[in-house]
């Protein structure tokens, strides 16, 4: 059985270390560059040992794909729980609160866009199918909220796939500027862009 240290079960202690690994990572992946990342280094910065490490993550390309998905994770409850807090509104609304939201959870830390959009972009066909896997779920909210105004009136009766797949491309284009423009761009200057592409793909016919 494992032993309990300064009243800290080991499960605790696991967790810890797990985040601050997590944590270094962010730091270090987004600084230096993923492929010049070593994990003796990330160890370092985490106060981990190696050891510990290899408990925790297969690879280094394992703790990449644990943030990528992580900082999706956090920008898809951030999205539900907006449209949640509209499902009384009109369509409109709906799809310009999702995309507000959207663009305020992965900018929250300006790391976010530079690890999911530029880090994690090429490095294995495991991290390119879990990345596909993200775009087809925002692909499919979007298209969900197309569904629900055209059902409304506010926009035409057709097939919004595309429409939503390509809103996706330029969010992820418009996030990948924001994160390396130097002076950084005010968010809401990349919101309202986003707004107004969804807003003209969303009601053309």
């Amino acid at each position: 059985m494992a032993r309990t240290y300064g009243g800290i079960p080991p499960e605790r202690r696991r967790a810890d270390r797990r985040e601050r690994l997590l944590g270094a990572a962010l730091e270090l992946f987004t600084d230096n560059g993923f492929r010049r990342t070593r994990i003796t280094q990330l160890c370092s910065k985490a106060g981990v040992s190696t050891r510990n490490f290899y408990e925790e993550f297969d690879s280094l390309e394992d703790v990449l794909r644990t943030l990528h998905n992580r900082i999706n994770s956090l920008a898809l409850q951030h999205v539900s729980t907006a449209l949640d807090e509209v499902a009384e509104a009109g369509a409109m609304t709906r799809i310009v609160r999702l995309l507000d939201a959207f663009v305020a959870a992965v900018t929250e830390d300006p790391r976010f866009p530079r690890l999911n959009y530029v880090e994690a972009i090429g490095v294995s066909p495991e991290l390119e199918a879990q990345h596909q896997v993200w775009v087809d779920r925002w692909a499919a909210f979007i298209e969900t909220e197309a569904r629900r105004a055209a059902a409304a009136g506010a926009a035409p009766d057709r097939d919004y796939r595309l429409t939503a797949i390509a809103i996706v491309g330029a969010a992820t284009g418009l996030l990948r500027e924001w994160q390396a423009h130097e002076p950084p761009l005010p968010v809401e200057e990349v919101s309202a862009e986003l707004r107004a592409l969804l807003l003209a793909a969303v009601t053309h016919r």
